[in-house]
């Protein structure tokens, strides 16, 4: 009996921590080129639970994987091999054009490379479309693997795709892939997760917020809501935004790191919400956010979060060997 009672605390106590959310941040942006195919094996690699990743819109309608909305001359080299000086589109690019360019190395001297010392090329990589890392976690190695996937959408830029077409893009290709059980979508632009609401309720959706000195989408104080949360007012629901989150109907909070307290983690935890902030890339900051009770975490480098977790006797993802 003492031998079924402790097996049994010890299943549970492994769940626990098995639903501790690792998303490993445009792959593995610290260690490997981000959101390129070679990153997110990188980061499958390494163990995550989650791939984290963000999409944009082609000229032509094809759901592709890059952070900003204009190619960036810190990552990117063009037809010749030589490094671009402007920052083309991508709603400007049709899908054949985006495949000539070259994202799998950062420029020399920038600060990005400055930043990202440790991240090893793949000269080659190319901007993947959205099916091909589908097809990544549609083997039988990967099934458990997840992702959190970021509409890149401002209300600032009047040029990008309209929401609607966004989100209507984006659940038509999850469902189409038959990944709609282990996606999640995630924006700052809440109008994005608003769309996708009312269109696909089944997806789960991720609230991101930023109340940072030089990027906040909350507007605390400020009359009226902010231009980010799709006509909601924190001020309207008491200065709280775990309840605008749950007011805007995500399953998950995902903050700036350095914007939770244990009372806000208790307090989304409570309205029944996930919270997993980002991007926590310090293994002090990891510790911390652990010790506030966080669902997960998002980070450029899994590898220090797989440290840190193990430390702490967390369970760990099983690290994943998909070909080329």
């Amino acid at each position: 009996m003492l031998r079924t009672i402790i097996a049994a605390g010890l299943m549970l106590a492994s769940g626990a921590a098995a639903a501790f959310d690792l998303q490993g941040h445009r792959g593995a942006r610290g260690l490997a080129p981000e959101n390129t195919l070679p990153g997110f094996r990188a980061a499958l690699a390494i163990g995550v639970a989650t791939l984290e990743l963000d999409v944009g819109l082609t000229a032509d309608g094809v759901l592709v994987v890059h952070h900003d909305s204009r190619l960036n001359p810190d990552t990117t080299r063009g037809p010749d091999g030589a490094w671009i000086t402007t920052r083309p589109a991508l709603h400007g690019l049709d899908a054949a054009a985006l495949a000539a360019y070259d994202v799998g190395r950062l420029r020399p001297g920038s600060d990005y490379a400055r930043n990202f010392p440790d991240q090893v090329p793949a000269d080659g990589a190319r901007i993947p479309p959205l099916d091909a890392v589908f097809a990544l976690v549609r083997t039988p190695e990967a099934a458990h693997v997840r992702l959190n996937i970021e509409t890149k959408l401002s209300p600032r830029d009047a040029d990008g795709p309209a929401p609607a077409l966004f989100a209507e893009r984006l659940a038509a290709a999850i469902r189409a892939a038959g990944l709609a059980d282990r996606v999640s979508v995630q924006s700052f632009d809440w109008r994005t997760l608003s769309a996708l609401r009312r269109i696909a309720p089944e997806i789960a959706r991720v609230c991101l917020t930023a109340e940072r000195p030089r990027f906040n989408t909350i507007g605390r104080g400020q009359p009226g809501p902010s231009p980010w949360t799709d006509g909601r007012d924190v001020d309207e629901v008491g200065g709280s935004v775990p309840r605008l989150v749950a007011a805007a109907g995500c399953a998950t909070w995902s903050p700036h790191f350095d914007d939770l307290t244990s009372e806000t983690v208790r307090e989304a935890q409570g309205l029944g919400l996930k919270v997993i902030p980002w991007t926590v890339n310090d293994a002090a900051a990891m510790e911390r956010v652990i010790d506030l009770g966080a669902d997960g975490l998002i980070t450029d480098y899994p590898d220090r979060a797989r440290k840190v977790m193990a430390a702490r006797g967390m369970a760990l993802p099983p690290p994943v060997a998909v070909g080329r």
